[in-house]
């Protein structure tokens, strides 16, 4: 049987058992709804009109000045007029009832205290009619100087360009992106050490071994689960893209979101693999599934260095010198160039240099992970020291 059809058949094997898991089956469905619901509930509240105030008026001149009021401080009021009150008004806990006195005093009345977010509605009202007073004592007419103080905006002079940051669209996507690169990563590695262990502590290893190559056993494993865990990333890319489509998360925002799709698979499937590989060399160090943890933490800790300083610095400071640096670094490459692309201030020729350079290491960690799985996945009881695999031969 030739290398090729036998890692064809090992990844077959692989996408069965694992597509047919309840785990798998439960934690995709769960994380999609999770997606759809999400983007659900932030469209509502996005797509909210606040509520307006609701203000008690004497008169039809006091509604007018308030609403006034109102716009000069952008708040939303709505008012309701009474008319003429006998004796003192019956007010609710949350009513507040405005009135003007002849000589333009704002008469508040309330059962505790003005609310706060309408303070300061009600002292510009009070000052506009001060100021209206004096107008009109001078021999003027307020309404035009009102319409001329409203209107009269600072004469500015720039010395220097503006530098303009990210856009809000933009660097929200770069978050997402890492976010999902990193968690589908870190999720189809642990299942990739996960399984190594478990074929090794059941002597199942023994019997594959016996028909093919360490090597060949390998690639289809990691081949495998890349496939499914590819699948089960671009059904959370299209769902999301799809729900934030419908709930008008994307209306207004300037990026390329099937692009930052693309992209997000081709990334996902490098970093992987990349991943996978040392996931796979680290599992068959160990023989029982409670020392996998031991021989993960190192990767999963090297896999964090990006992941912070993508989703904190990358998305609001995508050109820092630390981001840079780090997105040539081919390990941690995966999760941050796709957030400086989806920024947009990773030339091409950078994205084209590092899939190329990326691609190479995994050329080579396909050989030094399979030289270090076959010399140490059949040795089993406790854990076997790295040093000890790479001086055997």
């Amino acid at each position: 049987m030739s290398p090729a059809r036998t890692v064809r058949l090992v990844a077959a094997r692989e996408i069965s058992t694992r597509a047919r898991s309840k785990a798998f089956v439960w934690t995709t469905a769960v994380v999609l709804v999770l997606i759809v619901a999400g983007s659900a509930l932030i469209g509502f509240l996005g797509g909210k009109e606040p509520e307006p105030l609701h203000v008690l008026v004497t008169d039809d001149i006091t509604a007018t000045a308030l609403e006034r009021a109102a716009t000069a401080t952008g708040t939303l009021v709505e008012t309701d007029v009474l008319g003429p009150l006998a004796g003192a008004p019956n007010l609710s806990d949350d009513d507040v009832l405005v009135g003007l006195a002849p000589d333009g005093t704002v008469h508040v009345t309330v059962n505790t205290e003005v609310p706060s977010d309408l303070g300061p509605t009600l002292t510009v009202m009070a000052q506009q009619q001060a100021l209206g007073a004096a107008i009109t004592s001078l021999g003027g007419d307020p309404a035009a100087v009102d319409a001329a103080v409203l209107s009269a905006q600072p004469a500015v002079t720039t010395l220097e360009e503006p530098t303009k940051g990210p856009d809000l669209g933009a660097s929200i996507l770069g978050q997402v992106v890492g976010i999902l690169i990193f968690v589908a990563i870190m999720t189809t590695g642990q299942m990739v050490a996960q399984g190594v262990v478990e074929e090794k502590s059941s002597r199942v290893v023994e019997i594959l071994l016996a028909t093919i190559r360490p090597a060949e056993l390998i690639a289809g494993k990691v081949l495998g689960i890349g496939a499914l865990g590819l699948a089960q990333v671009a059904a959370y890319v299209a769902v999301g893209a799809g729900s934030a489509n419908a709930f008008g998360l994307l209306d207004g925002v300037d990026v390329d979101l099937w692009s930052a799709a693309g992209s997000t698979l081709v990334w996902f499937l490098l970093g992987y693999a990349i991943y996978a590989l040392l996931f796979a060399a680290a599992g068959a160090l160990v023989s029982r599934q409670e020392d996998v943890a031991s021989v993960t933490t190192p990767i999963l800790m090297m896999l964090m260095i990006p992941y912070a300083v993508g989703i904190s610095v990358a998305p609001w400071d995508p050109t820092n010198t630390l981001v840079t640096v780090l997105s040539y670094v081919p390990f941690f490459t995966p999760l941050i160039m796709p957030m400086r692309s989806a920024l947009g201030v990773a030339a091409p020729w950078e994205i084209v240099l590092m899939i190329v350079v990326c691609a190479a290491l995994v050329a080579l960690l396909v050989w030094v992970a399979g030289r270090i799985y076959g010399r140490a996945v059949l040795l089993t009881g406790a854990r076997v020291p790295l040093r000890e695999v790479l001086r055997a031969r």
